[in-house]
């Protein structure tokens, strides 16, 4: 799986999935195609819904669609508010992965 270290906060340092805000008049699905593009390089498909959530923290309040993607091509590279870019085994994601609620994601994907 794919997994970007996050360059800017909330949760800057820690590892994550590739994510983003969508633009004005952009679905979800090309929003996700297009942050994972900007963030890692890396072009796929969606393959399906595997969970909606929130972040509520005394800061900000987000609401996270992920989905799960298929690779097509692009080598990981970190690139907008990345600083590193890389493909992990579900056995070191969930080692590398801070947060509860990510790793749950990821078992719920791979798992």
């Amino acid at each position: 799986m794919l997994l970007i270290r996050r360059g800017r906060p909330p949760r800057q340092g820690e590892w994550s999935i590739p994510g983003g805000k969508i633009m004005r008049g952009e679905s979800l699905h090309a929003a996700a195609l297009r942050e994972l593009a900007e963030e890692t390089g890396v072009v796929a498909t969606i393959s399906h819904l595997v969970e909606v959530y929130e972040i509520i923290d005394s800061r900000f309040h987000y609401v996270l669609i992920d989905y799960a993607a298929d690779w097509i091509s692009g080598d990981p590279r970190p690139g907008d508010d990345a600083d590193e870019a890389r493909f992990f085994s579900l056995q070191d994601a969930l080692q590398t992965v801070a947060q509860p609620d990510l790793r749950d994601v990821l078992l719920k994907t791979f798992g």
